[in-house]
């Protein structure tokens, strides 16, 4: 049976795809050498459209509005630019009422996009561009250490890790942030106040590694301008231990923090990478892994949500489990010295 991957690894080529979520143009090239903050790409895109009725306003018909128009597909045109003009001694007009685009002609209309924003997608990783997707984006190589998470508020940033976690089970709060963490990335433990975002914010850190982060806390925590990673999940859990010691060992290291939304469809997570300068060469990641005696897992349901431990067996055929149901299953020894029975779609691959 196969299993998805939560990748919590020491040193690891990592390949990344970033793309637009529209067509736009790509500002780097082959080969480059980017920082994670920098922009690879952009799109413009309009927030409206505004239909012009140009043969009702100037009340002729269609055909002999279309030979009125002035403008063309394509154009971009400024507010109150003549779009057509009607005949006699008082002619009306029709002009444009915001600046945008003119997107469609015909039938005596005109169709406008109009309000116009910019996306600007950013590296995400530092490293060298491997590839150009056409109009979309990039394909980033680099290497290092990856620790995957289940939650991120979709923003991204880089800085100095600093650990204010006393182990897995610690808890950030407010009382201990201060002006000397302006700029940091702050592995923090457990996050259960609004306050400890707000102050956060106001430093302001470049970042914040969770363990969890309390449900309540959410919709705060997605307009925050930094980005926030929940490594385990929501309300009062520790960190995984696997997590922790490659986190806690790489203090006063640069990390970059992508706390893009988990997506189960495209396998993007939420992830923390650690640029190492190593020279040897990496191993490539797996995203998908067959369970087998010594895979080190996490288990991903209560009651030892979050834990790790190690296959000891797979059991054959289906297990009859606590709950009544049958279910291929195999036998775990958690980190705890306890050996548990769990079904395997509640297991992942860690590594």
């Amino acid at each position: 049976m196969q299993a998805p991957v939560n990748h919590i690894i020491g040193f690891a080529n990592i390949i990344r795809e970033r793309l637009l979520p529209v067509k736009g143009d790509t500002l780097v090239r082959l080969n480059q050498k980017v920082s994670s903050n920098d922009v690879v790409a952009e799109a413009h895109f309009a927030r409206e459209h505004v239909l012009l009725d140009v043969a009702r306003i100037l009340r002729v018909n269609p055909n002999t509005a279309d030979k009125l128009i002035k403008c063309k597909m394509d154009e971009r045109l400024a507010t109150g630019a003549e779009i057509a003009s009607g005949k006699g001694l008082f002619p009306r007009r029709v002009t444009v009422p915001r600046e945008g685009r003119v997107v469609i002609i015909g039938g005596g209309q005109v169709l406008m996009e109009v309000g116009e924003s910019k996306i600007e997608l950013r590296a995400g990783i530092p490293g060298t561009v491997l590839g150009i997707v056409p109009d979309r984006g990039v394909v980033i190589q680099t290497t290092g250490a990856l620790i995957q998470g289940v939650w991120g508020n979709g923003r991204i940033d880089a800085g100095q890790l600093v650990n204010l976690s006393e182990g897995p089970e610690g808890v950030l709060t407010s009382a201990r942030l201060d002006v000397s963490l302006r700029g940091a990335v702050i592995l923090g433990g457990m996050v259960k106040d609004a306050e400890t975002l707000k102050v956060a914010g106001e430093l302001p850190v470049r970042g914040l590694i969770l363990s969890s982060i309390y449900p309540s806390l959410i919709q705060q925590a997605r307009e925050m301008r930094y980005p926030i990673v929940a490594i385990d999940g929501f309300g009062p859990m520790p960190m995984n231990s696997a997590a922790y010691k490659l986190l806690s060992t790489n203090v006063k290291r640069d990390v970059t923090i992508n706390a893009e939304p988990y997506d189960r469809y495209t396998g993007s997570r939420p992830e923390i990478i650690i640029p190492l300068p190593i020279s040897s060469e990496a191993p490539d990641l797996h995203e998908m892994e067959t369970f087998a005696p010594g895979l080190q897992v996490r288990m991903r349901r209560p009651p030892a949500l979050g834990m790790i431990g190690s296959i000891v067996s797979i059991k054959p055929g289906l297990t009859v489990l606590f709950s009544g149901l049958r279910a291929r299953a195999a036998e775990v020894k958690l980190e705890n010295g306890e050996t548990v029975v769990a079904p395997l779609v509640n297991l992942e691959v860690v590594g």
